[in-house]
């Protein structure tokens, strides 16, 4: 089955065909550490670590690279007011920003670029642009000659005149033409700042990427992702600025994900309606969060309100619960092959799952897909005879399709109680069997102080935590 996906500089759905064989580079724009991450940036992270399991289910063999913007003027402004160096202000959020991440699931990239590192790179593809006439210098300023690249604002399928009126005239700023922007910037006294041909300076925004995809995925990849924010200036720039400086096309698929609204508004810093991950998961499950923001098609925009995270948050126990069933199920199934209509409906799903996803990723469907499998295997553990390992192939579905890819269900192998509680258990059981109910119903009481559940079921006697 092919994947097909939207891609924002042809606006219309094509197959994925990467450059290289059975090889995908995908380069996403990281956060700009300067403080904790908000719930929408955490969409991009979410749904593109869900991108690249996929293709890697599908047999890609995937280089994921995510960068850090660990240098920029918002940088330079939370760093004097806080009275500490940039480098500690960006450690810190970027510490911030994994504990975040392992919170939500999202895997780890292949590649964490960070921009300081990568400053000779971003020197030598900015002398390269000057060299050839895409750049120009003023008093240690360094600015990309937009209108030099042809088919400038191809990605944002806006005119040059459409541009121009939404272009931000800095004061006193002597650019060439109002869409030009800045690939190095001279250092103001007390900034960070390193060495270069035009004295002492730091990079602009755009070069960052250019030159951290270029060093780690060379000069074409095949997916570039974002935010939909980032589709003009950012990537806009990153186009021109990659094209001229290596004459390749930069990517061949771009993919953008739609804003988070509050209500009837965007979410953004502007208008003070964000809602940072690190105060959100320690009062909600954080796989809530991520099932949250898979819940809807990534080019969609979502409202956030905390309600419906508690409704995640509920029917995430349909998963917990359908992974407890068949586990507890299976101690008292019977050995034989798995059933052949097991497989079939296995097969059928798989199918759906597939369909879902090949289909612009859209995992609001993948997940409907999954509470199917749950209905199916609440129906085999429901059997009177049924084999042990069909019940472990159906969790084995679970494993790949809920877990691997989606990151929603939770399938390590279960916690060992320690003695005392499993005392307890074991002696809650044979007072049933001696009939003595008041002991028993002491023991469920005292375990559930202790944050475990007893379900009492045709199969025997199972637990949970709170």
């Amino acid at each position: 089955m092919t994947t097909r996906l939207y891609n924002t500089l042809t606006r219309t759905r094509e197959e994925l065909r990467p450059l290289t064989d059975n090889k995908v580079k995908m380069y996403v724009c990281g956060p700009t550490v300067y403080n904790y991450i908000h719930i929408g940036n955490a969409r991009v992270f979410v749904f593109f670590d869900v991108v690249r399991r996929y293709l890697q289910y599908k047999g890609f063999e995937v280089t994921y690279v995510q960068n850090f913007t660990d240098v920029d003027d918002k940088l330079i402004k939370a760093a004097q007011e806080e009275g500490v160096a940039v480098p500690e202000l960006a450690e810190r959020y970027i510490a911030a920003y994994f504990e975040d991440m392992d919170a939500l699931g999202v895997k780890r990239a292949d590649v964490h670029p960070r921009a300081t590192e990568h400053i000779p790179e971003m020197i030598e593809a900015i002398q390269n642009l000057i060299d050839k006439g895409h750049a120009y210098e003023i008093n240690g300023d360094v600015y990309f000659r937009s209108l030099s690249k042809e088919d400038y604002g191809k990605l944002s399928h806006q005119s040059i005149d459409e541009l121009k009126s939404g272009a931000r005239i800095e004061v006193n700023e002597r650019k060439e033409n109002p869409l030009d922007f800045a690939l190095w910037k001279a250092a103001k006294p007390g900034e960070i700042s390193w060495d270069s041909p035009w004295g002492k300076g730091r990079p602009g925004w755009h070069i960052e990427c250019s030159a951290m995809a270029r060093k780690y995925l060379g000069d074409s990849i095949d997916i570039h992702a974002g935010g939909m924010d980032l589709c003009f200036p950012h990537h806009e720039n990153e186009i021109a600025q990659s094209e001229c400086w290596t004459g390749e096309t930069f990517a061949q698929y771009w993919l953008h994900n739609g804003y988070i609204n509050m209500g009837n508004e965007k979410m953004s810093k502007s208008l003070g309606n964000i809602v940072r991950v690190k105060e959100l998961r320690e009062e909600y499950e954080p796989r809530a969060l991520r099932y949250f923001l898979l819940s809807a098609h990534y080019r969609n925009p979502i409202s956030f309100r905390y309600d419906t995270i508690r409704q995640f948050e509920g029917a995430l126990e349909r998963f917990d619960t359908v992974v407890t069933n068949l586990r507890h199920r299976m101690e008292a199934a019977v050995d034989g092959e798995p059933s052949s209509a097991v497989e079939a409906r296995l097969k059928e799903l798989t199918q759906a799952f597939e369909e879902a996803m090949d289909d612009d990723f859209n995992t609001a469907n993948a997940i409907s897909v999954l509470f199917d499998g749950v209905k199916f295997a609440n129906d085999w553990v429901a059997k009177d005879v049924v084999s042990k390992q069909s019940l472990e192939r159906i969790l084995q579905w679970f494993r790949v399709f809920g877990s691997d890819i989606l990151g929603l269900m939770e399938l390590e192998p279960e916690e060992i109680l320690d003695s005392e509680i499993e005392a307890l258990i074991e002696e809650r059981i044979q007072a049933r069997k001696e009939r003595n109910f008041a002991r028993a119903d002491e023991i469920r009481d005292r375990l559930q102080e202790m944050g475990i559940i007893l379900e009492d079921t045709p199969q025997g006697t199972r637990w949970r935590k709170k």
